[in-house]
């Protein structure tokens, strides 16, 4: 018992090294269309240099990470740490009404599911079982920022690291992806990540309702 726990613990913790979705399907065909249609809907033109790579991600942090992902994941742990299931299927029919978040759908539900059967042996844990019921019987679509919410609750993994550490692999995942077709080095891809999570733990302090430092 001891051993299948501290494996499950180790599963959970592999959660703050995953990258976005999006990110991770970046070489096959199904991510390059994913990544095109993103961008037309942020109202950018395709990722294709440096200076092109910073604004997609500038605009993908401002209007999905911080807006929406972050926010689920955090709603996510809230009803997993209250069990409240029905909530959080709610929660997760709700995020299939947004648009940009059917851009990268197929992508997030497939590492959501990936990550929620993970956690199958859990079955004293409610909110697990009757989450991943909901899943296969179509009830509910396993994203994978709700399956990082629950994950970070069951684990009683720190909130707070949980979100910065979703915010940075997003961040690095989206930068190495692109790194290799835009020949950027790592001196670049290092200051680029530095730039774009300078703001981050304002961010998550703010959605956390932090007070800031005087």
């Amino acid at each position: 018992m001891v051993k299948q726990t501290q494996l499950a613990l180790s599963d959970a913790a592999e959660w703050l090294g995953d990258w976005h979705p999006l990110a991770e399907q970046l070489g096959s065909a199904d991510g390059l269309v994913s990544l095109c249609s993103v961008s037309a809907f942020l109202r950018l033109k395709p990722v294709q240099d440096l200076p092109s790579l910073r604004r997609f991600l500038h605009n993908y942090q401002t209007k999905i990470l911080l807006p929406l992902e972050l926010p689920a994941i955090q709603s996510a742990h809230g009803h997993a740490a209250r069990h409240e299931v029905r909530e959080l299927v709610a929660l997760d029919q709700q995020l299939a009404g947004e648009p940009v978040l059917k851009n990268f759908a197929s992508a997030g539900r497939r590492v959501g599911h990936i990550h929620v059967r993970k956690l199958r042996p859990l079955r004293d844990d409610r909110v697990v079982q009757r989450y991943l019921q909901a899943v296969e019987n179509g009830q509910a679509h396993g994203w994978h920022t709700l399956v990082y919410g629950m994950t970070l609750a069951i684990y009683s993994l720190p909130l707070r690291q949980g979100l910065l550490g979703y915010a940075h692999q997003t961040t690095r995942g989206f930068i190495y992806a692109a790194a290799r077709a835009l020949r950027l080095s790592e001196r670049q891809c290092r200051k680029l990540f530095d730039e774009l999570c300078a703001d981050l733990p304002e961010a998550v302090g703010a959605l956390l309702g932090e007070k800031a430092l005087a």
